[in-house]
């Protein structure tokens, strides 16, 4: 069986966060798909950045959704990176992407992007509502979409596939073998978060993940030899 391992918002253990600059270093190391961030400016840009403002990632403050995409071009991301919008990181590498829906109401403006685009078949959409998964769904068939959760009950795979995900992505630390064999039974895959320790990755392995999302590059070569 495959394992993948995703680029964490890039890599953003040694790389400024969703920036340009995490994105091709994340490629570059051979990640096998890069996950990112997307929430709406204020004049619709769909922007890359986890948090709804700009205070902890950028010297600027202030929520995203009041600032207009030239604004937060003004910004300082880290080592003098910009804060990009998805069509740059489409731009900048060439590698599958993963792209978070933050807000649900990036979901209209996400899919006009892949479907202008013909990015069906390289971009996997996640988020942790239900409700954006289930819209995206709606707006782009045949995309691949992925549910995210870190605390769960019982019905998670039963949600996944009410929202038509194929892909469950749990957090790491509270995984069970018998949540993953649930997901694994109905056909849903599972991906592990945040995985930087061989620890979290040999028990990523132990429980049969389908993959693994990581800060750092290392983990995509030690998860090809960690059984």
């Amino acid at each position: 069986m495959s394992f993948l391992t995703l680029g964490h918002r890039g890599v953003m253990g040694v790389e400024p966060e969703n920036t340009l600059r995490s994105f091709v270093r994340a490629e570059a190391a051979g990640m096998d798909a890069i996950e990112l961030d997307l929430h709406l400016t204020k004049d619709g840009a769909l922007a890359v950045m986890h948090d709804a403002s700009v205070d902890r990632t950028t010297d600027g403050t202030g929520p995203i959704a009041g600032k207009t995409r030239a604004e937060l071009r003004e910004l300082d991301a880290g080592q003098g990176e910009r804060v990009p919008v998805f069509e740059e990181v489409l731009d900048a590498v060439k590698a599958p992407l993963q792209a978070e829906i933050k807000d649900v109401a990036a979901a209209q403006a996400l899919a006009e992007v892949i479907l202008a685009r013909d990015l069906a078949g390289r971009v996997e959409v996640s988020s942790f509502h239900d409700e954006a998964v289930t819209e995206i769904t709606r707006l782009v068939p045949g995309v691949r979409t992925v549910l995210i959760a870190s605390r769960w009950g019982g019905d998670i795979v039963d949600r996944a596939r009410a929202a038509g995900a194929a892909t469950l992505a749990l957090n790491i630390r509270r995984l069970t073998l018998e949540a993953v064999e649930q997901a694994h039974a109905e056909g849903v895959k599972v991906i592990g978060w945040v995985v930087n320790t061989q620890d979290h990755l040999r028990l990523a392995r132990a429980l049969g993940l389908d993959g693994a999302t990581t800060d750092f590059p290392e983990i995509r070569r030690a998860g090809r030899f960690t059984a």
